[in-house]
């Protein structure tokens, strides 16, 4: 096995998408992850599949696992459950707490069999609130937590990012809390129960710029970033293509608006002051959005690495696995799938020098490695 967490071992006892790729991570850093699959699991249900329970959604967050299939509403199955939860050294799950209490998989429950365990829980809302037993979803997160009221300020809509953030955010910080207890586990030979909600940890990402103005008593302004708030915050149209073209002080400007064939821009007192005026952001970002055309994307690249323009030309999904970058880094890579022939698979995107990660085992099929595992438990 290869990786930093070598020898650590991960039971995945989640469902969807944040537990899992939680999981995935730990996977990909060479944890020996079990993921424990009992029915329900709408990521094994949807449009993309070849394979009956093998989606695109599922073959996104579930590589370096091992699949048990055991249904924990069997009272034997559940026993096979809890021997393989005796051996782990951490538990992630993002089960309601009244079904982790029906089943008898409460942190305390297990902890008493296993007191070392590192017991990850993630759920919508706080454990100690009213709020606990209810449903989320990664839209009603977005909404809890502050992101949608961030949109409709911005763009005039109460609109949803596309992408489930919330879930993808809180994957993270279940990985990297479980990376932590861990850390004191090996120290103290002490497992904890860690509680990861999504709108608390929604709440404190958001805030971490947008909090702004409120930051202080008395408040000095709104909450809200303004940069990001501003109108015309967004890609702009080369003469060929979408590119992000952030011309951030008062010389990029300049030099941005040289290029353009602007000279009368580039002498604008707007921009040849000491800072940016960021009630001129509004206007500013217009004037870049209706000069841009003048070049191609290629043609702002090369002006802006010159002046150190921040830059980017927009990255189409459908074209990504072409670009120079996403294919230097390998992160997408083809790969042939033992049951779902030949796939795609996003590679890893962290490098380790000593300890290099790796996709050791493709996705597996629904309880595909049952019977191995639970050999396993006798041996």
């Amino acid at each position: 096995m290869s990786g930093p967490l070598a020898g650590i071992r991960v039971i995945d006892l989640s469902t969807v998408v944040m537990g899992p790729y939680a999981a995935q991570i730990l996977g990909d850093l060479g944890a020996d992850v079990i993921k424990i699959e009992s029915p329900g699991d709408t990521a094994r249900v949807g449009t993309y599949q070849r394979t009956p329970g093998m989606t695109a959604l599922a073959l996104a967050v579930n590589r370096n696992k091992r699949s048990v299939a055991l249904n924990l509403k069997d009272e034997e199955q559940r026993a096979q459950a809890l021997r393989l939860i005796d051996g782990a050294d951490a538990l992630i799950t993002n089960m309601r707490p009244g079904a982790l209490a029906r089943l008898g998989l409460t942190y305390e429950h297990v902890a008493e069999r296993n007191p070392k365990l590192v017991y990850a829980h993630a759920q919508g809302f706080r454990g100690d609130s009213p709020l606990a037993g209810n449903a989320a979803y990664d839209e009603t997160i977005q909404a809890s937590s502050g992101l949608v009221d961030l949109t409709n300020r911005a763009v005039g809509k109460p609109v949803y990012l596309p992408t489930i953030i919330g879930d993808k955010v809180s994957a993270l910080t279940i990985a990297y809390s479980v990376l932590a207890a861990l850390l004191h586990q090996q120290k103290t030979g002490e497992g904890q129960y860690v509680e990861i909600p999504m709108t608390d940890t929604m709440i404190a990402f958001n805030l971490v710029e947008h909090l702004a103005g409120r930051t202080f008593e008395p408040p000095t302004g709104a909450t809200g970033f303004a940069l990001s708030m501003s109108e015309g915050h967004q890609a702009v149209p080369t003469k060929d293509g979408l590119a992000c073209v952030i011309p951030y002080n008062p010389q990029n400007f300049r030099d941005f608006f040289t290029a353009a064939g602007r000279p009368d821009l580039a002498d604008d007192p707007r921009v040849n002051g000491d800072a940016i005026d960021r009630a001129d952001t509004g206007a500013l970002n217009a004037l870049i959005a209706e000069c841009a055309p003048e070049l191609t994307t290629e043609e702002w690249a090369e002006v802006c690495a010159k002046h150190s323009i921040p830059f980017a030309p927009v990255l189409e999904l459908d074209h990504a696995e072409e670009d120079p970058y996403v294919a230097a880094g390998g992160l997408i890579q083809r790969v042939a799938h033992p049951s779902e022939g030949p796939i795609k698979t996003v590679g890893i995107p962290v490098r380790f020098s000593a300890t290099p990660a790796a996709i050791r085992r493709l996705p597996s099929l629904p309880g595909q490695d049952t019977e191995e595992v639970l050999k396993e438990l006798d041996a």
